[in-house]
């Protein structure tokens, strides 16, 4: 008997041993190296084509399943040096993810950063090829061109076509039945949003910026928020925007596609496009 508790006792005390090993792994998983004040990633939420087809209720009636103070932040038209990478820095010091929707001949300049946000563990959908603005007017053949060529392109700076998620963003949030109906033939999710914060206003600061996203955000209490990580005053706005978020109580979730995607793609070397501008940008901003 005494041999028999002994060994009940040896086997509670292994449980708890490896009970508080787990736990400890999960915390060390969730902690943000050298930043334990961190708003952090409180959640990964995986979606399907299947089950999305348009997302954001500023344009349709479904959006993310999100809880109330749930933020998903997505970045439109990069990538483009130095302000997607200030971007990356920032989100990697609060060990916050992101959804990036990338234009095609951006990524085709620019490949390096198109596997550093993929490596710092974004999600990556695209944008079309050129950014066309009132992408409604086309013809369905050319919105046809601008998506697939826009996708082949991010395929091919990625380097690997499972690193792709089947996510996708209108330029200017500009759809028509015909363009939606497209993109659910190609078993893409149409990405519009909740909320933006008018980043791409040419004279916009970066304090105007954080209150526009955290006062439309309090009112609407959850959703995508759309940013683009090609302005200098976004990338001056996103320090005081993630701090606010915290503050504010609000949690950030970052979408994933369902299907499993490469763990790590090997870095590239920059292009020597780098030292072009390839994308018309304001060299100044104003911080408040």
């Amino acid at each position: 008997v005494g041999v028999r508790v002994q060994i009940r006792l040896a086997g509670f005390f292994v449980l708890v041993a490896l009970a508080a090993t787990s736990g400890l792994a999960r915390a060390s998983t969730d902690a943000c190296p050298g930043n334990p004040n961190a708003l952090g990633t409180s959640r990964v939420l995986t979606i399907s084509p299947d089950e999305f087809k348009g997302i954001g209720s500023m344009q349709y009636k479904q959006t993310l399943p999100l809880n109330d103070h749930e933020v998903v932040i997505t970045f439109d038209d990069g990538p483009l040096p130095p302000y997607s990478n200030i971007i990356l820095d920032t989100l990697a010091s609060q060990c916050v993810k992101a959804t990036y929707f990338l234009i095609g001949r951006m990524a085709h300049e620019y490949p390096s950063i198109v596997r550093r946000i993929y490596n710092a563990g974004h999600s990556i959908g695209t944008h079309t090829e050129n950014h066309p603005l009132a992408l409604q007017r086309l013809p369905l053949q050319r919105v046809a061109s601008e998506v697939e060529t826009g996708v082949a392109s991010v395929d091919v700076a990625l380097g690997n076509p499972k690193a792709l998620s089947p996510f996708f963003r209108i330029p200017g949030l500009a759809r028509n039945d015909a363009i939606d109906n497209y993109l659910t033939s190609k078993s893409l999710v149409t990405w519009s949003a909740d909320v933006v914060a008018d980043d791409w206003f040419r004279h916009i600061s970066a304090k105007a910026i954080v209150q526009r996203a955290m006062r439309r955000l309090e009112a609407k209490g959850r959703g995508i928020l759309l940013l683009h990580d090609i302005h200098p005053a976004t990338a001056t706005a996103l320090p005081m925007l993630l701090q606010e978020l915290k503050t504010r109580g609000f949690h950030v979730v970052q979408v994933v596609a369902t299907g499993d995607r490469p763990k790590f793609l090997p870095d590239q070397v920059a292009s020597p496009a780098a030292e072009k501008t390839a994308w018309p940008t304001v060299l100044r901003t104003k911080r408040f």
